[in-house]
């Protein structure tokens, strides 16, 4: 990906995309989770028994997009229905806590609260329990899912429709809303469910996964080719303005007037698809509404998904994760590399959450040569991430370096920086770089052999943190000095008009 594109999903994920305003309308569910161990069988039936070690619950179906887009920095609304229940009242406690509109959540005694139970031994799903009535609504809950509709809409950068088959989105209130977003101009985002696609058209984005897909245009899902040409086929007849299919492994796939766009999925361990098609629609809504292009909406949507997945239980993806994936796969541009010791603190927190090795490093390298190459390349290997402190120019003839730095700050950083091994440049001021080395908290100090670990600054502070001091050999003749003295020599010995 150009580190143009990379910088523009970089600062949308940073601003918390902007703080759009999303309206997700759907059916709500709590997820509950009843986590064990199993140790034997039960002497009572064949089957295992869960010793219960604890509970949790979080927010499931329309719920779980709300969430979703609240984590990535969005203002959000929720209409939907829960029952007149302790579930539904968990539920709507749980929405709030993570600041998300509730005021046109309904309460029927029709129905109860949709709950999922899901009992685990380990890491293994051994059951699942699921409490739902499901089927149309009333007449007069349809009116009130509109009124609060009309109420939520103003404002909004995007709306999605989370339809998990269970009434809430009828074909009269898919069509209401989606007829209104048109008028409004702000985007309908879908995530479908069941064969009929038609409450759905005209909408500008719909999100069915292959299996969905496959369901809606009566194709076999094993044949893909067939299956994307039938999909053109749907997104023409119902004129969605994109069809985004969901394909697992193998990423995502666009389908749109122009053609067909495949988004490569990032080769990830697998430990729970729940909640992963939440997670990509809200990502794509919240992506389009902050101002980027669709594409670059589904490239983020695609990381995201592959985070949560990694993931056992429903689980909405965190800003921060998001952002240390885009920043792990971007190729950084040499200016990009030089930053604020700020900036600097940004990224470490972000490289950090993505599990990365942070490497540290300082010196003046004025005149780049092949030891400080020998000494980087090599401190590159004891971590994940190479961080460079390098002396400004005050700080270098502070220290009494007769004549020195002979190439200036700028420069030097933009040569280290240029480095292949080397993921962040930044310059100090100080007499010493302890200041800093305390505020990046590294897991490597390197330094040349030439030091005792005793004389390193910074080597009492890492082992105060569990880090190390690693000191690396040096290359045999190579240093600034005797670069100087040997030019020097060698312009001695020179015609005088070749050294003018």
């Amino acid at each position: 990906m150009p580190s143009h594109i990379n910088k523009r999903l970089i600062e949308t994920i940073e601003r918390g995309f902007q703080s759009q305003r999303v309206l997700v309308v759907g059916d709500l569910m709590l997820d509950r989770y009843l986590w064990g161990m199993v140790e034997k069988v039960s002497p009572e039936a064949p089957v295992p028994v869960v010793r219960l070690d604890h509970k949790s619950h979080t927010a499931g179906g329309a719920a779980n997009v709300a969430a979703n887009l609240s984590s990535l920095g969005c203002r959000v609304s929720v209409i939907g229905v829960i029952g007149a229940d302790e579930d539904g009242r968990q539920l709507v406690e749980l929405l709030q806590s993570s600041h998300i509109d509730t005021s046109t959540i309904f309460s029927t005694t029709d129905r109860p609260t949709i709950c999922k139970t899901r009992i685990l031994g380990g890491r293994q799903q051994m059951l699942r329990l699921d409490i739902e009535k499901s089927g149309e609504l009333s007449v007069e809950l349809d009116k009130l899912i509109l009124s609060g509709f009309e109420a939520q809409v103003s404002g909004c950068g995007a709306i999605i429709l989370s339809d998990y088959g269970k009434g809430v989105l009828s074909d009269v209130v898919c069509k209401a809303i989606i007829r209104r977003g048109r008028e409004m101009r702000i985007p309908v985002f879908v995530d479908p469910k069941g064969f009929n696609y038609e409450k759905y058209a005209g909408c500008d984005v719909i999100s069915p996964n292959r299996m969905e897909l496959a369901q809606a245009a009566s194709a076999d899902h094993r044949n893909l080719e067939l299956l994307l040409q039938k999909g053109q086929q749907l997104r023409s007849d119902f004129q969605f303005g994109h069809l985004v299919v969901t394909l697992g492994e193998l990423g995502i796939t666009l389908l749109e007037a122009d053609g067909i766009h495949r988004f490569s999925a990032q080769a990830r361990e697998v430990f729970d698809v729940s909640g992963a098609g939440d997670t990509v629609i809200a990502t794509i809504a919240a992506a389009t509404a902050a101002g980027l292009h669709l594409h670059e909406a589904i490239r983020l949507a695609n990381l995201a998904a592959g985070i949560v997945v990694g993931k056992l239980g429903t689980v909405a993806i965190a800003k921060d994760e998001l952002l240390a994936a885009v920043l792990a796969g971007e190729e950084t541009s040499q200016a990009e590399k030089v930053c604020s010791f700020e900036v600097l603190l940004q990224r470490i927190a972000h490289w950090r959450v993505a599990g990365e090795r942070i490497v540290f490093a300082n010196g003046c390298f004025d005149l780049l040569h092949v030891g400080h190459l020998a000494l980087l390349e090599q401190a590159k290997r004891e971590g994940d991430r190479l961080v460079v402190a390098l002396n400004t120019d005050r700080s270098i003839r502070a220290l009494g370096m007769a004549g020195r730095p002979i190439i200036v700050e700028d420069a030097r950083a933009r040569l280290v920086a240029a480095l292949p091994y080397v993921d962040a440049v930044v310059l100090f001021d100080e007499e010493t770089p302890l200041n800093l080395i305390k505020a990046v908290r590294p897991n490597v100090l390197v330094k040349g052999e030439d030091y005792a670990e005793e004389e390193v600054v910074g080597a009492n502070e890492m082992r105060s943190w569990g880090g190390k001091v690693v000191l690396i050999p040096l290359v045999e003749g190579s240093s600034t000095t005797e670069i100087l003295k040997r030019a020097i020599a060698s312009i001695g010995e020179r015609p005088r008009e070749f050294v003018q």
